[in-house]
């Protein structure tokens, strides 16, 4: 594929997970990527392997929620690969210990409150500002934003990370209606559970139950929203902006009763089988 050839792309919490998984994609699909992380290791680690395989790539060590060092990634990526083409802004604050304590809302914590729109939601601010710059220059861009099915849906837990998640949905909005007729599109994906390192902490039960909840039969995999991304980059996906594309297997489109009527329509073919 070279769909992305010449472009440049920056992903934000490249180290792991879906980012790592995009910015491959990205890579693959021909464009020069900027993995970005908190975890500067990590993410020159991945951008080394890109590197291997043929790719021109760099790894950037930032903490999203400082605007200097914001300012300081854009700058390098634009120094060292030419442009920003593309922004895939998707790090969050994923660490079990923070999503654990992201409980019950009259026992919440502020400064975890705090953290979690720092990174989640200011951040994703911080990097599309000073992005914009070197897209309206040439009045062409891509901005994905990675946001939640906890961000359309409420849950019974982790309501800091559900907020943030619905804030990245309105900014995606408000990006795409400021500069649309500048050639810039913004585009939001919510992902569902997704088979993430972040995932191993979840408890076996709760996964399984999730699983019960999905249209399809399996849970998501990184590559599934990567695919995406590199789509929604490309000028195939050029009249798509401002709307937020679920990719979740389908759970949040169904009835919440949904799972236990199809366990009760197992038993009566069971019943009849047996009858």
């Amino acid at each position: 594929m070279s769909e992305l050839s010449g472009k440049t792309a920056m992903v934000t919490g490249g180290a792991s997970g879906i980012g790592e998984a995009t910015a491959r994609a990205l890579a693959e699909a021909g464009a020069k990527v900027a993995v970005a992380d908190l975890d500067a290791a990590g993410a020159e680690e991945v951008a080394g392997s890109l590197r291997e395989a043929g790719a021109e790539a760099i790894g950037v060590g930032v903490d999203i929620s400082d605007e200097e060092q914001v300012a300081a990634a854009v700058e390098e990526t634009v120094r060292q690969l030419g442009d920003l083409n593309v922004l895939h802004n998707n790090a969050a604050v994923l660490s079990p210990d923070h999503l654990t304590r992201d409980g019950a809302i009259h026992e919440l914590e502020l400064g975890l409150w705090e953290r979690t729109m720092a990174v989640n939601l200011r951040g994703y601010f911080l990097c599309t500002k000073h992005a914009l710059p070197h897209m309206l220059e040439r009045a062409a861009g891509v901005i994905v934003n990675t946001a939640s099915g906890a961000g359309i849906v409420g849950e019974g837990v982790r309501p800091a990370y559900g907020v943030s998640k619905a804030g990245v949905i309105g900014f995606t909005r408000n990006v795409a209606a400021q500069y649309g007729k500048r050639g810039i599109r913004c585009v939001a994906i919510a992902p569902g559970m997704i088979v993430t390192p972040a995932v191993e902490s979840v408890p076996k039960p709760l996964v399984e139950n999730m699983l019960r909840h999905h249209l399809t039969p399996r849970l998501g995999l990184p590559e599934d929203v990567a695919n995406l991304v590199v789509f929604l980059a490309s000028d195939r996906a050029g009249f798509i902006t401002g709307v937020t594309i679920p990719v979740d297997g389908g759970f949040t489109v169904h009835s919440p009763t949904w799972a236990d009527e199809m366990a009760l329509i197992a038993d009566q073919e069971r019943g009849r089988s047996t009858g």
